[in-house]
């Protein structure tokens, strides 16, 4: 009758023990940075097909205050993102993207990431045109996922100073160091559009300051909820 219990005992525990690491596959392959590498992928592929394929591309995506509050093709909001000028300026700011958004992703979830990508993205390229505006550069264009890697700065920023959140690979000294060899980058070369990086990165920082809030409300509600348990 023991022999029998133990090796029942022994079953289940060997059950239970692979029904864990399955559930600890299926968990870390929910966390695998699916946004980051599908925006990756897309950006080769769109400069790949730039490279081989003429300026078709660059045509129809390219921003400038005259194409957009003119011809009102707002869809060069989104569309510049995607398009880089040559195999530097995409692979600086494909490392960028994949780097920090494999982080921000891991930490907020492929959805929300996804959501901050686009809205720093575009938030970067709507100052770039005020500030053409405010230069007299009505014709002039530009291209890049410059300001939503910016905004991802932003975002990860907040996080880092705000969220409350353990993140021992994002230490604030990392985080200003890589905003000022990033800025300063920018500054060196006449060719960047320093006014997309700097409103990506405000973007970045607000919405993750909006984050950060939303998190620090879950966390409180969540300790007033095991604090304020008790038995009778």
């Amino acid at each position: 009758m023991e022999q029998n219990d133990t090796l029942l005992q022994s079953t289940v525990f060997v059950r239970w023990k692979g029904e864990m690491v399955m559930l600890e596959k299926v968990r870390k392959i929910s966390m695998a940075p699916y946004v980051s590498g599908g925006l990756l992928i897309i950006n080769i592929l769109i400069f790949l097909w730039c490279t081989f394929g003429g300026e078709l591309l660059y045509n129809v995506g390219e921003l400038s205050p005259q194409k957009f509050f003119e011809k009102k093709e707002y869809y060069r909001l989104i569309f510049s993102m995607f398009l880089h000028e040559d195999i530097g300026h995409l692979v600086n700011n494909m490392l960028l993207l994949f780097g920090l958004g494999a982080m921000i992703e891991k930490e907020l979830g492929h959805i929300t990431f996804a959501v901050a990508y686009f809205v720093t993205g575009i938030g970067g390229n709507l100052g770039s045109l005020i500030f053409k505006i405010y230069c007299g550069q009505w014709n002039v264009g530009s291209i890049g996922a410059s300001g939503a890697v910016f905004g991802l700065i932003g975002v990860l920023l907040a996080l880092a100073f705000f969220s409350g959140l353990e993140l021992p690979n994002v230490t604030p000294a990392r985080m200003i160091l890589v905003v000022g060899y990033s800025v300063y980058s920018g500054m060196d070369n006449p060719g960047i559009d320093n006014a997309a990086h700097v409103s990506g990165l405000v973007a970045g920082i607000l919405f993750g300051a909006l984050l950060c809030v939303k998190i620090r409300m879950k966390n409180r509600d969540n300790n007033v909820h095991i604090g304020g348990y008790h038995e009778d």
